[in-house]
């Protein structure tokens, strides 16, 4: 009967010749055996240090987007950072997207181009805040020309994601004390509660000169048309069909997270 002690099977695999292949494979099976099992067991025991650094590095890298990033901070009344996600989207079919790529771009022709952009970015990323799981604010990037320069700036949506809970604008050069006033608090201020869209879904936002008076309409900036205008033209293009809106549709229907 062959000896099957553990210990007697060892000392003949050390007495065999180094050069012998049935030593080599066995100690090849021996070394992956071991470094899988410590590999494991490492998984399981830091599992939970290791998620709670990645929640903290999370928590890090939004704060600092927060912080890097004037204006967004303004646009989250009531939503704890913990609750801010950040998703690339690909504009061209709704879907999600593993990273930005700039070289990924379409053209738009001039009857599209209500921005005065002439390229769109295909990737983009959005911003999401959420109350326990039901989604509480959606944040858009936007930008399109002005009078003087490009106006950028971010569109934050309540969850019905066509009422305007706020709206900043992060980079312009129009004209100071006129078209500038876009960027004023007093302005700015206007727009929450502002409805994108009918019940059809027309978009029917606008900025009107003699005062807003429905709740698609904010006033005009007095002597700054083109600057009211360029606000305008960047919000209806951005929550458009060549811009955010097929992404839009797709949070409404749950296809997104």
């Amino acid at each position: 009967m062959p000896d099957l002690n553990p210990i007697s099977l060892w000392q003949r695999l050390l007495a065999a010749p180094n050069d012998s292949r049935g030593k080599t494979l066995t100690m090849a099976f021996l070394v992956s055996f071991v470094a899988a099992v410590a590999v494991s067991s490492a998984a399981v025991l830091l599992g939970p240090r290791l998620d709670a650094n990645r929640d903290a590095e999370r928590r890090a890298r939004l704060e600092a987007l927060i912080a890097d990033t004037p204006g967004l901070a303004e646009i989250l009344p009531g939503a704890g950072i913990d609750s801010l996600e950040v998703l690339t989207v690909d504009l061209r079919d709704a879907s999600l997207a593993a990273a930005l790529d700039p070289e990924q771009m379409s053209e738009l022709s001039a009857d599209d181009d209500i921005a005065g952009i002439g390229t769109r970015p295909d990737l983009h990323q959005i911003f999401m805040a959420r109350d326990g799981r039901d989604l509480a604010l959606v944040i858009l990037p936007v930008y399109g020309q002005g009078y003087a320069a490009t106006i950028r700036g971010y569109l934050a949506l309540g969850p019905d994601l066509n009422t305007v809970v706020g709206l900043a604008i992060t980079d312009q050069s129009e004209t100071p004390g006129l078209g500038a006033t876009i960027q004023t608090p007093g302005w700015l201020a206007l727009w929450p509660g502002t409805r994108l869209m009918d019940e059809a879904g027309d978009i029917r936002v606008a900025v009107v000169r003699g005062g807003a008076s429905t709740d698609y309409e904010v006033d005009a900036i007095t002597g700054a048309t083109r600057s009211s205008n360029g606000v305008q033209n960047m919000i209806r293009f951005w929550v458009g069909p060549l811009g955010f809106g097929p992404v839009l549709d797709a949070l409404r229907n749950g296809d997104l997270p």
